[in-house]
């Protein structure tokens, strides 16, 4: 017996497919989009409670990033470290729900010192370098809309390119020539010296051997004992 074959119109069946799976995607990604960007606004007495908590964050974080003083002296080794390490992972704990709540906290949110204030917090969260990245690229849109410190955003710039084994953009982050002068240089080096300055003034900071010079000396007048008995009586500047 002789099979019958009927002829199928695949142009037209094509067009039917697309026109059902549009209905279908659409809408989806519609809604995608929507609650993609969707943050919770903040009304005054939610931005009042959200400065206090950040304000708290930054005083808990300061006491941690710091040499132990008060009755943290008295802190062994271990102690403190554990302590930095309980403070550090609370703080980065407060500042993602905020951030998955709200968004990142610019200007408009916070003001400028609440908005400083949950930058550093980012900025220490060195143990969770995947938030770091995410802050960095919501806060990049956000100095682009005047909306976030610029020179903020070249500090976490640069400790994400460090905490990633990168070379930095800006020269932010600093070590120490501690055996020998005691100067202050970028940490792996830089991307790009010969416009560092350029790069610098654009986001708002001054030029590197200015900062170098500055933290050179500051290192040098915490560490004043360790130098002089290396024969350095003053601090080695650029």
């Amino acid at each position: 017996m002789e099979e019958q074959y009927r002829f199928v119109n695949w142009p037209y069946i094509q067009v039917l497919y697309t026109s059902f799976m549009m209905k279908i995607f659409v809408p989806v990604l519609l809604i995608t989009v929507v609650f993609s960007n969707c943050t919770v606004l903040l009304t005054d007495s939610k931005k009042m409670k959200v400065e206090k908590e950040l304000n708290d964050l930054v005083a808990a974080d300061q006491i941690a990033a710091n040499i132990p003083n008060g009755k943290y002296k008295a802190y062994t080794k271990q102690q403190w470290n554990a302590f930095k390490d309980s403070v550090f992972t609370a703080d980065k704990k407060a500042v993602a729900r905020l951030f998955n709540k709200y968004g990142f906290l610019g200007f408009d949110k916070v003001g400028k010192e609440g908005s400083n204030h949950f930058w550093l917090i980012v900025q220490h969260c060195d143990q969770y370098p995947d938030f770091q990245k995410r802050v960095l690229k919501a806060m990049d849109r956000e100095v682009k809309k005047g909306n976030a410190d610029p020179s903020n955003y070249a500090y976490l710039y640069d400790r994400v390119q460090v905490n990633a084994g990168e070379k930095q953009m800006f020269g932010t982050q600093l070590t120490y020539e501690v055996e020998t002068t005691g100067r202050a240089i970028p940490k792996i080096g830089l991307i790009d010296s010969s416009n560092v300055d350029r790069l610098r003034k654009e986001y708002h900071l001054e030029p590197l051997k200015d900062y170098l010079n500055a933290m050179t000396t500051m290192h040098y007048e915490m560490n004043k004992e360790h130098y002089q008995k290396l024969g350095i009586k003053e601090p080695d500047l650029y």
